[in-house]
């Protein structure tokens, strides 16, 4: 019996041990083989220095982007790269109040998706303070105004439609903004819309409020999720985006009372699927085809550029998901999430979680917003592979943080997205983790209240990806490595 045992257990390690030499064997470049290739362990784990995760106070634009032609300059709001950057830092909100605006504004965008579908219903309450879904964008860029042309520092967002700036005289109210602000009465080109033209009645999609009368000239009024607002006088002004892009006669708010949390931006550019945004304006020349890349910090700096012709900074590495329509929002740009991954194996997530109510993606809200069913898989999935770290307290948005205080690096667990189309999307691990300081620092997604909420894909998950918005041709664009 016992020599049974014996050659038993000497039989079972000799197999072990030609298992284990198998296995190193033929293994390759980080993968092992056997029952199809499979990757290690290692390879889905991201390694980070925790004092990355912390914004820096200098100024490092990207070198990585090389488009010509239509193409901004784009840095975050109240960052070391902005034009605002000396009048931010005294105003610059805390990253709770940062969070507390961002829910704000996915209030506002989920809104909209139930308001319209009480005016289906033929409801007759809706509620007063709808407006758009923002004010609090993170994201700048630079245009000029007028003729002569002004140059002035404007916030951009794929949420909203309506573009506008401020106007003197100011005859309500304007809050302190950087640079003079626009006077149109300086400018030859500047005309003001009549309120029986077919411009004005326009203003109701746009701005989700009617347009009214003062002296026959049309006027509009916007309201966002925060109570931000802009009103004033509907208008005609050329708009210069380089020397060599420049479009007479463009629809815009000449704000005379406006109020908010604009961070001394002096208005803001509407780049949603509305017949006045930006990006319908300028569709002879763009073809309703637009780019982005946002920086992974706020002291880095990526690129808005419109059209096709400049080339993209990752060229063929592009993948296109279906951007999808629907009635109740149609300027929002919906997409179709089918998936998740953490550390390579795909979660358990029915596709009807994503397809109850939809998924958008914005430029301007933070972070992104999942399903109930959806976020639980993703967030036990990633607290299972970070026990070896200590936990801390949550934030009022986000449940699952870390204290890192005593580490210099962290491994972290890869996290893919996956969209119809058949594409993965691998997120940078600026769109994995969201520092609050180096002893919280959190998972930067966060559960929507109900399953019949709009899940929307934020702009911390976007960070460095080269984001194409092909609108003609009713797709989007994800490719790797935009910009830094």
């Amino acid at each position: 019996m016992m020599a049974t045992q014996i050659a038993s257990s000497i039989s079972i390690s000799f197999l072990s041990c030609v298992s284990l030499l198998l296995v190193l064997c033929f293994s390759k470049n980080g993968y092992a083989l056997g029952g199809g290739e499979r990757e290690t362990l290692q390879s889905h784990f991201h390694t980070v220095q925790v004092n990355s995760l912390l914004p820096a106070s200098v100024c490092s634009p990207s070198t990585k982007d090389k488009r010509k032609g239509a193409s901004l300059k784009v840095v975050h709001k109240y960052g070391p790269c902005s034009h605002l950057h000396e009048h931010s830092k005294e105003n610059a909100p805390t990253v709770t109040e940062i969070l507390r605006r961002d829910q704000l504004r996915v209030n506002s965008i989920q809104s909209r998706l139930r308001q319209n579908s009480l005016k289906e219903s033929k409801a007759t309450t809706i509620p007063a303070n709808s407006g758009r879904s923002i004010g609090t964008g993170n994201y700048i860029v630079r245009i000029g105004l007028g003729t002569p042309k002004k140059d002035f520092t404007i916030i951009f967002d794929t949420g909203s439609d309506f573009t506008w700036t401020q106007c003197q005289p100011c005859l309500g109210s304007c809050y302190q903004q950087q640079e003079p602000i626009y006077d149109p009465s300086l400018s030859s080109t500047y005309t003001n819309i009549t309120c029986s033209s077919h411009q004005c009645s326009q203003l109701s999609s746009a701005t989700n409020l009617p347009p009214r009368c003062f002296t026959n000239t049309c006027v509009y009024g916007i309201v966002y999720g925060d109570s931000s607002f802009s009103q004033g006088f509907f208008g005609s002004e050329t708009v210069t985006l380089t020397p060599s892009d420049v479009f007479p006669n463009f629809l815009f708010g000449c704000g005379e009372k406006n109020d908010g949390l604009f961070g001394g931006a002096a208005g803001l550019i509407g780049l949603g699927r509305d017949p006045l945004s930006l990006v319908s304006q300028t569709s002879s020349k763009y073809g309703n085809y637009f780019s982005y890349c946002l920086p992974s910090t706020t002291s880095a700096s990526g690129y808005l550029t419109f059209g096709n012709g400049g080339g993209s900074s990752t060229g063929s590495s592009l993948q296109f998901t279906p951007l999808l329509s629907n009635s109740k929002a149609p300027s929002l740009y919906f997409i179709d999430i089918i998936g998740i991954k953490v550390s390579g194996q795909t979660l358990s997530i029915s596709q009807l979680v994503f397809k109850t109510a939809g998924s958008i993606i914005d430029s301007g809200t933070v972070i992104t917003r999942l399903p109930p069913a959806a976020y639980d898989a993703l967030k036990t999935a990633f607290r299972d592979q970070m026990k070896q770290y200590p936990m801390a307290q949550s934030t009022r948005l986000l449940d699952t943080c870390y204290d890192l205080s005593r580490y210099n690096s962290v491994k972290i667990p890869q996290i893919s997205f996956l969209f119809g189309g058949n594409i993965e999307l691998p997120l940078d691990t600026k769109g994995i983790l969201y520092a609050i300081n180096v002893s919280q620092v959190c998972l930067a997604f966060a559960g929507n209240m109900a399953a019949s909420n709009l899940a929307i894909f934020g702009n911390v998950q976007q960070q460095t990806l080269d984001v194409v918005y092909d609108v003609a041709g009713g797709k989007l664009g994800f490719g790797s490595g935009g910009c830094s």
